[in-house]
């Protein structure tokens, strides 16, 4: 679902970092995604043996202080009620082993499937909805509404873990969530397996396709794309293609910049991906794609190379990070043949 949150990142200039704003849509990754995501996160889905069985650290771990987006953060105990008003922290949160831990997630975390979901919002905090709540933890994309310190008054600490712009960044998300929770050894896991399965997939695919060109579309009408950057253009330079935004960005535009359709047209990408393609996003499927007037020429367009994807897992920076960088190694490897 392209929610407030996630359009506003889009279009806005100023913080044009949290385009990944890890809200994304209603649709959730196949079974078959959870369970790989588990296994090489060393984590299970709510509800599961080993994720009931999961427990934070020994009291000796704390308290720990960590260096947020919003300074310096210190945890006295384990927390036991943990709030994510985040759907890529909540992702971190049970990828860890911290599940268990979760009594409320906003209302776009819809992964993995049975989490606590509310009605609470990470765009717009109500510092009394979540209070009712009694969390130990809150953890947050952005500090709006005053969430730091109206939380700061009742003695609740918040983890600002902001929409990152490296991988490495993810990395160190998911490991200072591990480390707040009390489960900093499952966190390195998760980061281990992680970067294993990316340098599997970049490995196949190769680096060396400088020659290969691509269109990475955020939304259309306007036409919003991200160059190479973001985060997400990091994500995609990891086999070396050419990104077509980028001839076109502006410093104001932050590295997210509007295209007009012809501007795309004559680019030629080879590549298509969508980031907008699930009915809740917009809809823009290849098929629709392959009907916009003026497009059938475009190399992607003709070769079936415009690529569809999880609008969720392309649009947070968690724990399935592979899924994503597999799904662009594919089409690397189909564009190259």
């Amino acid at each position: 679902m392209r929610t407030p949150l996630r359009l506003a990142a889009v279009l806005g200039t100023a913080a044009c970092a949290a385009a990944l704003a890890g809200c994304g849509s209603s649709a959730s990754s196949s079974s078959s995604s959870s369970s790989a995501s588990a296994a090489a996160s060393g984590a299970s889905a709510p509800g599961s043996a080993s994720a009931a069985s999961s427990a934070p650290a020994s009291a000796a771990a704390f308290p720990v202080t960590v260096t947020a987006g919003n300074g310096a953060v210190t945890i006295k105990s384990a927390p036991t009620r943990i709030v994510s008003l985040s759907s890529t922290a909540t992702e971190d949160l049970y990828a860890v082993g911290a599940g268990p831990q979760v009594v409320a997630v906003d209302q776009y975390s819809n992964f993995p499937s049975g989490v606590p979901k509310t009605g609470l919002s990470g765009l717009t905090p109500n510092i009394e909805a979540i209070a009712k709540y009694n969390p130990s933890l809150v953890i947050a994309s952005q500090n709006t509404g005053g969430l730091a310190s109206g939380l700061a008054k009742l003695g609740v600490p918040v983890l600002i873990e902001s929409a990152v712009a490296t991988i490495d960044a993810v990395y160190a998300q998911i490991g200072q969530i591990g480390q707040v929770t009390g489960h900093a050894t499952q966190a390195a896991s998760v980061v281990a397996g992680m970067k294993t399965q990316i340098a599997a997939a970049v490995r196949q695919a190769g680096r060396g396709h400088a020659g290969l060109t691509y269109y990475w579309e955020l939304s259309a009408n306007p036409f919003y794309s991200a160059t190479s950057a973001t985060f997400i253009g990091q994500v995609v330079g990891l086999f070396g293609l050419k990104n077509i935004a980028d001839a076109a960005s502006k410093p104001t535009d932050g590295g997210y910049p509007e295209l007009t359709q012809e501007y795309i047209v004559t680019a030629k990408p080879q590549v298509i991906f969508l980031a907008d393609n699930q009915a809740s996003d917009g809809g823009q499927t290849p098929a629709v794609v392959g009907k916009r007037p003026g497009w059938s020429g475009i190399p992607a367009v003709r070769d079936n190379e415009v690529i569809g994807l999880n609008d969720d897992v392309a649009s947070r920076w968690g724990p399935r990070l592979p899924e994503l960088v597999a799904e662009i190694a594919q089409a690397v490897k189909q564009a190259s043949k």
